[in-house]
């Protein structure tokens, strides 16, 4: 396994993400509680593999995740792994009674102080501090709970650092680019930043301009959702360009590889759920080899086939002609995503738009095209993800 260092610590390359265990199948159920027997043998196999960086977080599987990986790793000395989980900032919501954390299914928690949440997730992991602790998904949509003066979310987790119960502060983001840098912009506080990161989402979620600004602002990357959940591990009709240059690589180690291209990435988590994933990314992770020039062809002409996408680079030289005032490269980037998926995160920034921020506000004038380095049809482009949401609204 190789590490990497991170201030005075030095973490595994491949970490676990305790999201998606082993679980019970249930009929009729869509997810069954953690198969303990199993998943438990998977964190001794990813421990005595050389995994030390343990990702979790306060809801997943149905809140019971903190609660088992605090047991699973209570079986080794507690100076040996690292663990992260994170403040649901992201489930929080202002009622008549005061605030509530409450969603994806899980019964509603009361709350009046961040310390309810946060002295719960202690218990629950058996634990004295976090070694890593996020909020969970700051975003366009969250931002405004995050920052209520009245609850205070931030001023007491950077408290919390100040006594020792957490020891690394950072956050997770599935924001738009701008909005990331706004948020290292505003705030000194957070020592790193995990994003979702894959070479799909380079190119439809604006995932490089992401690590680029994180990287620019000096603070390293974590990375999720490296397989876009399982989906880069199955081979699709792109894999031909792929298994010509490397027969013997799965679709998943050329997922892995292309991050390990990436000098800032510190940490890689993988929410592996067999011992054969484990082992392949164990294996994958215990050699470096960053792709060549030739695989990184392979892999833009990869995405190419897997989506639609339209060659904006966010220069913004045509923001300052469209008589709309519309942020046309994240437009651009939302239509990107939109040509492969309408993910739940693309969905919520769709939502987070006004009407006059929408690609239905471009009048079509055309002022822009002539300052694209790129020569994108700007309003071609516009029009077509106008197109997409309309068709999308009829289906649904």
């Amino acid at each position: 396994m190789i590490y990497k260092q991170f201030q005075d610590k030095k973490i595994s390359w491949l970490g676990e993400g305790v999201m998606r265990m082993p679980t019970i199948k249930r009929e009729g159920e869509r997810g069954g509680p953690i198969d303990e027997e199993k998943a438990m043998s998977l964190i001794k196999l990813a421990y005595e593999s050389g995994v030390n960086y343990y990702d979790t977080g306060y809801f997943y599987h149905n809140g019971e995740s903190e609660r088992f990986i605090g047991k699973a790793l209570g079986r080794f000395p507690r100076e040996t792994w690292f663990l992260a989980t994170k403040f649901p900032g992201n489930m929080v919501k202002k009622t008549e009674a005061g605030w509530e954390v409450s969603g994806m299914g899980l019964q509603p928690l009361n709350i009046t102080h961040p310390a309810d949440v946060f002295n719960l997730q202690l218990e629950k992991c058996g634990v004295d501090y976090f070694d890593f602790y996020m909020l969970h998904n700051i975003a366009e949509n969250t931002y405004a709970a995050y920052t209520n003066p009245e609850l205070g979310i931030i001023p007491y987790l950077i408290e919390q650092k100040k006594i020792g119960r957490i020891r690394h502060l950072g956050f997770s983001s599935h924001g738009q680019a701008s909005f990331i840098d706004k948020i290292l912009t505003d705030y000194d506080c957070f020592e790193f930043v995990m994003i979702q990161l894959n070479y799909l989402d380079w190119v439809v979620q604006d995932a490089g301009r992401k690590y680029d600004i994180i990287t620019n602002h000096g603070l390293p990357v974590f990375v999720m959702e490296p397989l876009r959940g399982g989906k880069l591990a199955k081979a699709g009709e792109y894999s031909s360009l792929l298994q010509t240059l490397r027969p013997n690589d799965s679709p998943a180690k050329w997922a892995l590889r292309h991050l390990q291209s990436l000098p800032n990435v510190s940490v890689v988590i993988s929410g592996m759920s067999s011992e054969a994933q484990l082992n392949e990314n164990v294996e994958t992770f215990s050699n470096n080899e960053p792709l060549t020039n030739d695989e990184k062809d392979a892999l833009s002409k990869a995405v190419n086939t897997m989506a639609k996408t339209v060659p904006c680079t966010v220069c913004k030289y045509c923001c300052g002609s469209c008589p709309k005032g519309l942020d046309i490269p994240a437009l651009l980037t939302m239509y990107n995503e939109a040509n492969y998926e309408f993910s739940w995160n693309l969905n919520n920034a769709i939502r987070n738009l006004n009407e006059n921020e929408m690609p239905s506000f471009c009048v079509g004038c055309g002022l822009c095209n002539p300052l694209c380095p790129q020569g994108i049809d700007i309003p071609e482009a516009l029009s077509g993800f106008k197109n997409l949401l309309e068709e999308r609204a009829r289906k649904t």
